[in-house]
């Protein structure tokens, strides 16, 4: 039976944020009777509402797209999700010069209001399941994470659809979905959902930068960067010994996500059920050899002083958070390396050199992982092959869902894109010799983009913004007014992921058409006792870490993993997942 509402903003509020899941564990209570009756209401005539949908979109519109489309007779209200970063220096994420620029273009010709919701982009599950519980739920729900919204999808906050109504209102997007083969990623336990954003370039994640000290490296006898874990370890070990640094040279943050980085440590090619029992982002995998074979390496890192001895404490660095003391420590030239996503203007990379003028950075080498018989050869998590999976509330009547497809149609159109992500000719961006703009991101006028050229808005979309080929892409997410130019070196870094990825070194994590039940009751508490075994493996003595990772993981199981990962292997073994690339 499925769990109510306000049992899982019990589960969000009491872990501080709810790790995504694709239900809560069925067949052991009964449905409570507290479930808010609009909300039940609401799901039970979800089919319904899609039927009237369709047959709306299907009357009213003469020709398919935007040719079709008339202003409605009443003002129509929708609610559109976009995150809220806290980035200090940027306007609000719910009320700025580009939400209201929407308002204008697309809103009032055709008598739409379009409301933005702020989602706190470190607590995305507790303010959706606030959202939710309150039936306020935004007409529009989407996440990057497919478990999540398979959560919403199977509790009852989303209604189902028409593809086929869809299509009608939104040709442009729809296209671009059967042009990206997403179709099979719309249906849950064979009911259709959800619609999904472009992820150009999916399998290489190049814009996500790993950046070194390469003044540091000269400093010990390096003239390149490392390119294997011997020559990583003899560098850290060497930086240690010179005292380039009074601190601990990597820092290290206590996980604050389910994922665990162990892709590098899987065999190749790694066994398919067990990808499927275990690679997730919504829940950890503590009892799987990768994440053992991950945990024992970085014991033997910590024992090395390459780790802060009080690296827990920083509790939101691996969530990429401006607050972070890891991206503190950065900035102020105690660290090594530190990493994060790319776009003209890097706040902390600009922050970086103000404070350390002098310094050099590189990007660090796909091959440092690299250590035979461990690691014989680069493997990475891939994007999945979408960006947003979005969504619509089961509270929203037929005009309001038709008008959320325009707006992602709408939103779909060039000129959109190009004004959304660039701005105003000659205010927030010039063109260059090529023809493409290059944005400003220094400018802090009425007019500013938001974070990532409005990437929070766009992402409805795709997960990224794309100018022109390749190269020109990169070039325009290069970081901008610093003593060093990035692009080519990034540029050389796509293509060494791109040639990882054409040998079948990166793939994803299974996505799977049906709920898997028990995840959403036992994610959150997994993940806390993850947190848990995995200071206490990292900081134990090396001749101490095999017992104590055996009682940890003994442990783990028998608080939930056992019955996630036997649903899972049972999901995978009646063909209900995705495939890893070599199988399709």
């Amino acid at each position: 039976m499925k769990k109510n509402f306000k049992k899982a903003v019990a589960l969000a509020m009491a872990s501080a944020m709810v790790m995504g899941s694709l239900s809560a564990c069925g067949g052991k209570t009964d449905t409570p009777a507290s479930t808010t009756a609009a909300t039940t209401k609401a799901a039970e005539n979800s089919t319904t509402k899609a039927a009237e949908a369709a047959t709306t979109a299907a009357a009213e519109n003469t020709a398919a797209g935007i040719e079709g489309w008339t202003p409605f007779a009443e003002r129509v209200h929708i609610t559109v999700p976009v995150y809220d970063r806290s980035k200090e220096g940027y306007p609000a994420v719910d009320d700025n010069y580009w939400t209201q620029w929407v308002q204008k273009e697309f809103g009032d010709k055709y008598n739409i209001d379009v409301e933005y919701v702020a989602i706190p982009r470190g607590d995305v599950m507790t303010k959706y399941s606030l959202l939710i519980a309150s039936d306020d739920t935004p007409t529009i729900l989407m996440e990057y994470d497919y478990p999540k919204v398979a959560q919403w999808a199977s509790e009852g906050a989303m209604q189902e659809i028409d593809l086929d109504a869809f299509a009608q209102v939104a040709p442009t997007y729809y296209g671009k979905m059967v042009e990206n083969n997403q179709l099979a990623y719309t249906d849950i336990d064979g009911k259709t959902y959800f619609v999904l954003s472009e992820r150009p370039y999916y399998n290489t994640t190049y814009s996500f930068v790993t950046f070194v000290r390469m003044d540091w490296l000269r400093q010990v006898g390096y003239d390149h960067v490392p390119q294997s874990y011997e020559e990583h370890k003899d560098a850290i070990n060497k930086i240690i010994a010179a005292g380039l640094t009074d601190q601990a040279p990597l820092g290290l943050s206590l996980p604050t996500t389910a994922y665990c980085q162990n892709f590098a440590f899987r065999d190749y090619p790694v066994d398919e059920a067990e990808w499927a029992m275990h690679s997730s982002l919504g829940t950890p995998s503590l009892s799987w050899e990768p994440t053992y074979r991950m945990l024992k390496r970085q014991n033997a890192e910590y024992n090395m002083n390459w780790y802060s001895s009080e690296y827990e404490l920083d509790a939101d660095g691996a969530a990429g958070n401006t607050s972070s003391q890891q991206q503190t420590d950065f900035i102020n030239g105690k660290l090594y390396q530190y990493g994060g996503y790319m776009s003209a203007n890097v706040d902390w990379l600009t922050a970086f050199y103000e404070n350390n003028p002098d310094a050099e950075l590189a990007l660090a080498s796909n091959y440092a992982v690299v250590e035979p018989g461990v690691v014989d050869f680069p493997q990475f998590r891939a994007d999945n092959p979408f960006g947003m999976i979005v969504g619509f509330s089961s509270l929203a009547d037929e005009n309001q869902l038709k008008a959320a497809w325009m707006y992602m149609e709408w939103m779909s159109q060039e000129e959109t894109l190009f004004t959304m992500e660039n701005g105003i000719e000659g205010v927030t961006y010039t063109l260059n010799e090529e023809g493409l703009p290059v944005v400003n991101g220094d400018y802090r006028g009425t007019e500013m983009l938001n974070h990532n050229c409005n990437i929070d808005m766009t992402c409805i979309v795709h997960a990224l913004k794309v100018n022109g080929t390749i190269e020109q892409s990169i070039e325009a997410i290069s970081p901008k007014g610093l003593p060093q130019d990035f692009t080519q070196a990034m540029i050389d870094n796509y293509y060494e992921l791109k040639k990882i990825a054409d040998e079948q070194h990166a793939y994803s994590d299974p996505v799977f058409a049906v709920a898997i039940e028990c995840e959403a009751e036992y994610s959150a508490d997994l993940l806390k006792a993850y947190q848990e075994a995995s200071v206490k493996l990292t900081k134990c003595k090396p001749e101490e870490f095999d017992a104590i990772y055996a009682e940890e993981s003994k442990k783990f199981l028998e608080a939930g993993y056992q019955e996630v990962i036997d649903e899972r292997k049972a999901a995978y073994e009646a063909g209900s997942t995705t495939k890893l690339p070599w199988n399709k």
